[in-house]
């Protein structure tokens, strides 16, 4: 972003640029696993919106739209209303502090590593309000289970991303970046799988996805939401995919190093192709692998990567010694 800009000039065009952002990424993200789970399970779907269908995602937002928005008698209404809302802003926030090269982050917070997970564990906060305020079972067993999971898996995400921290001596993301150094994808490589396989799980995504358990709870915690407030929900989704792995990519990727990386924007569209391969893989993951108990999600969490993500950082520590 230009620095020679007014204060308020910049601080508005920084806004608009991150929210441009947040209203693209999601979509293309969201159109992209339409498209790829359609030609990896052989049934491409509806065509007739734009070429190849790449225009159906706004077909589907008009339909949001034009749906009724009903609040269930038996619900919570402010807590029910105001759900959507805490499960989608706080991924805003966080892209804001996520940077996609050395100049083009919205805000370079101090210790913003901390500021963008901390950002993030508050959106499972809007599931959580979803499925007490709906006043339906099925949609507090699914909060419930959402609220496991959750704390499950915030420990060992927190713990992978301290040890890339403490292998580059900073909680700045962008300096994080700038010690980053090809062997990290050796030395820093449990944490990455540690940190892919929490990330889905916050994300409640296949095969973590038990608190929207359709044959089991219907559809958990979104089970009473129609219209926008679904819509939102969905938005929010792709938006923590889309958080998540920018994050992924910066963090254990190298973010925008590469060829040419500090040129321009060259540097922001290295970050972007990392982040896509990263999204690819959590698609990947939901065609290839099939749900998992809830006893099973939760030893995976306490038994292997818990342990996995302490050992890594005992090992992060050792090296930081030696090589320093």
């Amino acid at each position: 972003m230009p620095s020679d800009l007014p204060l308020l000039l910049e601080v508005v065009l920084k806004a608009v640029v991150v929210m441009a952002a947040f209203l693209t990424l999601p979509l293309a993200l969201g159109q992209l696993e339409h498209k790829v789970m359609g030609h990896m399970q052989g049934r491409l779907g509806p065509m007739e919106a734009g070429p190849h269908g790449i225009l159906q995602l706004v077909a589907d937002g008009i339909k949001f739209v034009q749906k009724e928005d009903v609040t269930p008698a038996a619900a919570d209404r402010p807590v029910f209303r105001l759900a959507p809302g805490v499960a989608l802003v706080p991924y805003l926030v966080a892209l804001a502090a996520i940077p996609f090269s050395a100049a083009w982050v919205g805000a370079d917070v101090p210790a913003s590593l901390l500021f963008v997970l901390a950002a993030t564990s508050v959106g499972v906060i809007g599931t959580l309000m979803a499925g007490w305020g709906s006043g339906n079972k099925y949609s507090l067993i699914g909060g419930m289970r959402a609220g496991a999971q959750l704390v499950s898996y915030e420990l060992p995400l927190v713990l992978s991303a301290a040890s890339v921290a403490l292998a580059a001596g900073t909680l700045s993301l962008t300096g994080i970046v700038q010690a980053w150094s090809w062997w990290w994808l050796l030395w820093q490589a449990p944490a990455a799988v540690v940190f892919l396989a929490a990330s889905v799980a916050e994300l409640q995504r296949t095969p973590f996805d038990a608190p929207i358990a359709d044959a089991e709870i219907v559809f958990g915690p979104l089970t009473e939401y129609t219209g926008l407030r679904f819509a939102f929900f969905l938005l929010a989704e792709y938006a923590g995919m889309v958080v998540m792995a920018l994050l992924f990519a910066v963090l254990f990727l190298g973010g925008w190093r590469g060829p040419w990386g500090d040129v321009g924007a060259v540097g922001a569209l290295w970050t972007l192709l990392k982040a896509t391969l990263v999204g690819v893989l959590f698609l990947w993951l939901r065609v290839a692998w099939p749900r998992v108990r809830e006893d099973q999600l939760q030893r995976f969490a306490w038994l292997v990567l818990l342990p996995l993500a302490l050992l890594q950082l005992a090992v992060t520590a050792v090296g930081v010694v030696v090589l320093s």
